[in-house]
């Protein structure tokens, strides 16, 4: 399909998909739910396609929703919001974090309710040093959606969840690294190639196993030690017969770079 809200491309085993609505900071409508939507449906589907590389188009990387999009008038019957949740937003984030591919969020500037937290989603979140998240929602007496109450406290810890998701103070892209809500913070100038490279390394490296690390580690804090050590014994014994590992292996025997096939 012809896409008006995203422009998607894939290239060299890399899917890279950038929200393209720079005029409102990349916010969300129903038109670009169902592009994007129809896109990570072929990123799930083509083989080919090793990795997911998600950024934002201009000075931004995602507002969130587009209220105007919306179209609350005070005295207007209200809008049923959970429906959009059901609806868009949730389907996104169940979507980004059971992708069985890594998906790489680069953030271009600033990443605000439901843009924060589907950054958040993300596997790897890399930001440009002017970037900030912000939890918007208290500004207009909602609760963070997309996944914010699960997975703020998870990252940083309960004190610093309900500070930000309370407030709705931005949050440097460099105290997000210092408090581990992103892998990295990196000079503005140097996001698209630090992004790009690590898109790059994914997509050469063993997929399988990579996309297995990914869903054990998602959905570890569901389990006991017990049931994840069975898991863990399940998965290695089912990569240890794939063709990755023999050519991992075979690589570092005769010290050369391995060449996986995301078998």
């Amino acid at each position: 399909m012809g896409y008006q809200t995203i422009v998607f491309e894939i290239d060299a085993g890399v899917a890279r998909l950038t929200l393209n609505r720079p005029d409102r900071l990349n916010s969300f409508t129903a038109a670009m739910h169902g592009e994007v939507a129809d896109a990570l449906q072929i990123v799930e589907r083509d083989p080919a396609v090793r990795t997911l590389l998600l950024t934002g188009a201009g000075r931004g990387f995602c507002a969130g929703q587009d209220l105007a999009d919306r179209a609350v008038v005070p005295g207007d019957a209200p809008v049923d919001l959970g429906d959009s949740v059901e609806r868009y937003y949730a389907p996104l984030i169940r979507r980004l974090t059971g992708l069985p591919k890594p998906v790489v969020c680069a953030v271009n500037g600033v990443a605000a309710g439901a843009g924060a937290n589907i950054a958040l989603a993300c596997d790897i979140v890399i930001a440009a040093r002017s970037a900030k998240f912000i939890q918007s929602f208290a500004n207009i007496g909602l609760i963070p959606d997309s996944g914010g109450t699960w997975v703020l406290p998870r990252l940083i810890g309960q004190a610093r969840a309900l500070g930000l998701a309370l407030t709705g103070d931005p949050l440097s892209a460099q105290k997000a690294e210092d408090w581990g809500m992103i892998w990295k913070c990196v000079d503005d100038d140097a996001l698209v190639h630090e992004a790009e490279a690590l898109a790059a390394r994914f997509a050469a490296g063993p997929t399988r196993g990579l996309a297995a690390t990914k869903a054990l580690i998602r959905r570890s804090s569901l389990r006991a030690l017990d049931d994840q050590l069975d898991l863990e014994r399940d998965a290695m014994r089912e990569l240890g017969a794939g063709a990755d590992y023999q050519e991992g292996v075979a690589a570092f025997m005769t010290k050369r770079k391995p060449v996986f096939t995301g078998r």
